[in-house]
């Protein structure tokens, strides 16, 4: 393949991305060695990456109004902005249910029903099948997370641990379902069917969710005597409501809306008033602003390097190294490649279906040249997307997790254990079924 951007440009495009990582990531982790509390959180994120967008502005060979038309493409992207909205009405979900009393009826009715050692391991597993039914990571953690929260508050499970197993079952389900847009991505730039490609990537994701129940199995600490407190059935339903909603295979949005309607409603039953429901409603906006501003800017942001060549440059840099990997096996090349293509990408980009969208044709000849089945590419570019989505301390998942729970992003993405496991069985899958498509 050969280069269709001007080298120099190229790497000139990704010195904003660096710099928001070097600013966001290293100032974080100073004042964390140095024993300050929320220490990421002392320089917010929508803050760190002004430095990053001002450069790419100045570095841009565009005028200033190409420059704004640029970034507003980007920021306006129907991806990112599909991602803002599901923060809006997750942040309202969440608030509502909890002004309700619904968060503490769910905490207690779960504690009432699962084991005290097999807590971890129960959430990761609701998670998965929820996550796997809406098709999205961020409704999951939106309707969960504040229930996780809660139940570790009541237990004492290290938060970070907790929000880990949730951004690990939620990534499981991203990663499956058959209506989630990286699953849409992925099969529509291979040319393969849905069906197809569920059956490939479970054939990677069973083998690492096993592992991961395992491990979280041995991670929940020993049985504690838990206080179950009296609670309304009636608070419960809105997130069963939910569940049924997400297994009917309805939209998001949908899910969500109707979520907050029903949380409302179940709240009237009791005490709950209306001017309470619409000034909770604003508060759980209010309370995604920063993640809601980071998605727009980091969206903005990756327009200017698409554009600047970056991911270009960066795809050709991984198809040179796969040249050497090949001289041993080159099916196994080309598949690490395309591992490496995605997760490039979506480091530049954060946001795994997009990075999929980005990094499908390239990946799309890596399997042609490669002779790699069409189900197996888009398995392994979905899986290698979430990988790094789910790990990834500026992404998204982690971000609001992180919120939810008042820690640190790192804390959220270093404990997303499901995720480095399921890199782990996806390279192994690779290397023992070389010889076949």
């Amino acid at each position: 393949m050969q280069p269709t951007y001007n080298a120099t440009t190229a790497k000139l495009s990704l010195l904003p991305l660096l710099i928001f990582v070097a600013l966001f990531l290293g100032t974080g982790l100073y004042l964390q060695s140095q024993g300050v509390d929320y220490a990421f959180y002392q320089l917010p994120a929508p803050v760190a990456i002004l430095p990053a967008i001002v450069i790419a502005f100045l570095i841009t060979k565009q005028s200033i109004n190409a420059s704004v038309e640029t970034f507003i493409r980007g920021a306006g992207h129907s991806n990112i902005i599909t991602m803002c909205l599901i923060y809006l009405l997750a942040g309202a979900f969440s608030a509502v249910a909890g002004a309700t009393g619904g968060v503490d009826a769910v905490v207690n009715a779960g504690l009432s029903f699962i084991p005290a050692s097999m807590l971890l391991p129960g959430l990761f597993l609701i998670a998965a099948i929820v996550s796997t039914a809406m098709g999205t990571s961020m409704g999951t953690i939106g309707a969960i997370g504040p229930i996780a929260l809660a139940v570790s508050a009541k237990t004492g499970i290290d938060p970070a641990l907790m929000a880990g197993t949730i951004v690990s079952g939620a990534m499981f389900g991203d990663n499956l379902s058959i209506i989630s847009d990286t699953t849409i991505a992925a099969t529509r730039t291979q040319g393969c069917e849905m069906k197809d490609k569920f059956r490939e990537n479970l054939k990677i994701a069973l083998p690492a969710a096993i592992l991961t129940i395992t491990l979280l199995v041995m991670l929940t600490p020993p049985p504690q005597q838990v206080e179950v407190a009296e609670f309304d059935w009636l608070l419960v339903l809105p997130y069963f409501f939910i569940l049924v909603l997400a297994v009917m295979g309805l939209n998001v949005f949908v899910v969500l809306f109707s979520g907050i309607i029903f949380a409302a409603i179940m709240g009237f039953t009791g005490d709950y008033q209306g001017s309470a429901f619409v000034k909770d409603v604003y508060q759980g906006f209010s309370d995604m602003q920063e993640i809601f501003l980071l998605s727009m800017f980091i969206g903005g942001l990756s327009e200017f390097i698409r554009r600047g060549g970056g991911l270009d440059y960066l795809a050709n840099k991984i198809q040179a190294l796969t040249k050497i990997i090949a001289r041993f096996n080159r099916k196994v090349a080309d598949q690490i490649g395309i591992a490496l293509l995605v997760m490039t990408s979506n480091l530049c980009i954060a946001n795994n279906t997009v990075s999929i969208i980005v990094a499908g044709p390239v990946a799309k000849k890596l399997a042609d040249d490669g002779d790699i089945a069409a189900k197996r590419s888009a398995s392994l570019l979905d899986i290698f997307a979430c990988v790094l989505q789910g790990s990834l301390p500026y992404g998204a998942q982690a971000l609001l997790l992180g919120a939810t729970f008042s820690i640190s992003p790192w804390q959220v993405s270093t404990s997303a254990y499901y995720c480095f496991i399921l890199a782990v069985t996806a390279i192994i899958t690779i290397i023992l079924r070389r010889h076949r498509g």
